[in-house]
């Protein structure tokens, strides 16, 4: 019983249950995007989009907005120059994302040196999770719980378009929608996940679960859910477990959906490396 007490000790306190209810609300919503990102292979485009969100920040910050209009504007700037370059040039899109977001990166971090701000720059890269209050809970419930209904609502078409774009669109999908949508989403929720995670931190949160999960199911429901619920249980344990040991929580849960990843990549039951059945999740 001292033990439960003990572990549970930290949900007696405000700031800790702020900290585990925004955590909520981003893990359940990265948890389902990340399995289409990584069915999708886009993982670099969130690592691109997540550190292009700096300078609008800066910028949010000097005309006295928001910071996360700013960094939504920045993020969706970064994603359509991503796609415009790469349809206008002869280069791969991977090459594409690795200039655009080191250059948006680079510039943020040379705007924010050149500006006297409260801001820390610590808690926009790695966040500040213990640092949240109500208002910034409300801004991120509204960030993610549209985008998370429409991921479940649409689920099967995000999946169509995922493994086969060009099907997709021969059974009527409209492609481009499904393209934006996707990216707007990625946006909303690497935006949403600045105060939790921090942009660089963020990536992992979505992408680690969407692996994990994929090493462990066969079908893509099954995926999505696991997905979501590694999600949870790396926010909620990686916090708790901070707490105890006095640990920044952002590194803490990435460290954990890192273990995860580690375990479900040997042991997984039919996809580990001690697995010879290699198979994809089905519809």
């Amino acid at each position: 019983m001292n033990f439960l007490n003990l572990l549970f000790e930290p949900l007696t306190l405000d700031f800790m249950q702020q900290a585990l209810i925004i955590s909520l609300l981003v893990s359940v919503t990265a948890g389902a995007l990340s399995c289409l990102l990584v069915l999708k292979g886009w993982s670099l485009m969130g690592d691109a989009i997540s550190h292009a969100v700096l300078p609008g920040i800066v910028i949010a910050y000097l005309l006295g907005i928001p910071m996360i209009m700013g960094a939504f504007a920045s993020g969706m700037i970064c994603a359509l120059s991503t796609g415009y370059l790469t349809e206008n040039s002869r280069l791969k899109e991977d090459t594409v994302m690795g200039v655009v977001f080191s250059g948006l990166f680079a510039l943020g971090v040379a705007m924010f040196t050149k500006i006297h701000t409260d801001l820390h720059l610590d808690h926009v890269l790695f966040g500040d999770v213990l640092g949240v209050n109500w208002s910034d809970i409300l801004l991120t419930a509204v960030l993610t719980l549209p985008a998370l209904a429409l991921i479940i609502l649409k689920r099967r078409d995000f999946m169509l378009f995922a493994f086969d774009a060009q099907h997709a669109r021969v059974v009527g999908l409209n492609i481009k929608v499904l393209h934006y949508g996707l990216l707007t989403m990625l946006s909303l929720v690497i935006v949403a996940s600045i105060d939790a995670v921090g942009i660089i931190l963020v990536i992992a949160v979505l992408i680690a679960p969407g692996a994990i999960s994929f090493q462990l199911c066969n079908r893509f429901e099954h995926m999505l859910w696991w997905s979501i619920l590694i999600c949870v249980f790396a926010c909620f344990s990686g916090i708790l477990l901070s707490y105890h040991i006095d640990s920044a929580p952002a590194p803490t849960i990435v460290v954990i959906l890192t273990a995860l990843f580690i375990v479900s990549f040997f042991f997984a039951p039919e996809k580990g490396l001690l697995r010879s059945n290699k198979t994809v999740p089905e519809n």
